[in-house]
């Protein structure tokens, strides 16, 4: 499962350079189920990558950024929401397998470690697009060489880990568990800033 998740993820982040336009609508090849989801989740991401670059713009004009930080805090929501979603689909999968009575608790839920797979898959497009540059000092390249290393390790240690969690699940070696974040600053009943304005 997580092998298919790689390929939807590396597929989003392709197909998002092809346009390389955070305006540009998405064209999910996946019309339902886990791998939509999958998709969706890795735009965002790619989608919100790009948002962050652009916001650090040091002349970027106050009212355009305050604009794009409302659209990043829509889209981290859409993010959660999402992730949410994803963590349902293996509740379903694995709620009802009976844990072993030595079973270990994992410290998150096996969605959330699909969003740092999907946020990886994003990072590691960018680092290798920085060691294709050619206008960079050799220094430069090469700790960007180092790096992208780095990240593909990172990448082939979480595929294992994701897979290595998700087998424990089956087996009744881990509890599976899921905990929403309940995020309080984007609920007007819950952040004081937008329920005092009521």
């Amino acid at each position: 499962m997580i092998q298919k998740a790689n390929q939807i993820f590396a597929q989003a982040v392709r197909d998002y350079h092809q346009w390389d336009d955070v305006n540009h609508p998405i064209v999910n090849p996946y019309e339902n189920g886990i791998e939509h989801d999958l998709y969706l989740k890795c735009w965002i991401d790619t989608v919100q990558w790009h948002l962050e670059d652009i916001i650090r713009d040091p002349e970027i004009d106050p009212v355009e950024a305050l604009a794009l930080k409302r659209r990043i805090d829509r889209s981290n929501q859409e993010r959660t929401d999402l992730v949410e979603r994803i963590d349902s689909y293996f509740w379903e999968r694995y709620h009802a397998i009976q844990p072993k009575e030595d079973a270990k608790i994992n410290t998150e839920s096996p969605a959330w470690a699909v969003d740092r797979l999907s946020i990886l898959h994003v990072k590691l497009w960018h680092m290798q697009e920085q060691v294709e540059r050619t206008d960079v000092s050799q220094e430069q390249h090469q700790k960007c060489v180092d790096k992208l290393a780095v990240l593909r390790e990172q990448l082939s240690d979480m595929t294992t880990s994701i897979s290595q969690l998700l087998a424990d699940y089956e087996a009744g070696e881990r509890v599976m568990k899921v905990y929403r974040q309940m995020k309080m600053y984007n609920d007007p009943n819950l952040n004081p800033v937008l329920y005092t304005k009521k």
